[in-house]
């Protein structure tokens, strides 16, 4: 594939996954955004969708962090964007548990660990591990290039990441996983518009 074609994955990747979330989560049947995390979608008649969002996006991501590669120079930067996607894609291969009464006939509360959901929990620690070092990774590279802009951008996104994962209140933590998935993607957007602008 072109590089353009590798850097247009990373554009696309964010925002097909977050529509297909946000679709799931007002057409599926007993899904209440508030309280079940987006891993529940993976279960159930429908779950294939959610599995293959996953696969799929973390899939983009691998093939953008090539597209970066050749056009950066850097090394550290692209990796870590494609441990973002092998992450999800961890996460789509090894559904999690059913628990909190989704799918529907799901007991309610925590669900009893499986040897797959306890390998998918790892999914989400290597993407948001792996794209907050990358945001500072980019940081230190811009702050070198006295690139403020660039590198206030960095700083912001490594910030709003760690703290919508860390906000102690488990109220509304699937919508903080949410928009912190939204916001790492992002990131990698904007790093790959960067991307092709530099590479003409």
């Amino acid at each position: 594939m072109s590089t353009r074609g590798l850097l247009i994955c990373g554009i696309a990747a964010g925002p097909l996954f977050v529509a297909v979330c946000l679709i799931q989560a007002v057409t599926r049947e007993g899904y209440d955004l508030g309280r079940h995390p987006i891993s529940l979608l993976s279960l159930g008649p429908a779950g294939w969708v959610q599995i293959a969002n996953f696969v799929v996006t973390g899939a983009l991501f691998v093939a953008c962090a090539a597209g970066l590669r050749r056009t950066s120079g850097g090394t550290w930067g692209p990796i870590l964007v494609g441990l973002l996607g092998v992450g999800l894609i961890i996460g789509g291969v090894f559904p999690t548990d059913a628990g909190a009464g989704f799918p529907p006939g799901a007991p309610e509360g925590a669900p009893e660990m499986s040897w797959h959901g306890l390998v998918h929990t790892l999914g989400p620690v290597v993407a948001f591990g792996a794209l907050t070092i990358a945001c500072l990774v980019h940081l230190r590279r811009f702050a070198r290039e006295r690139n403020r802009l660039a590198a206030a951008t960095c700083a912001g996104a490594a910030v709003a990441i760690v703290a919508l994962n860390a906000w102690p209140d488990p109220a509304g933590l699937s919508v903080r996983l949410l928009a912190a998935s939204a916001v790492a993607f992002a990131f990698v957007g904007w790093l790959s518009v960067r991307a092709l602008d530099s590479a003409g």
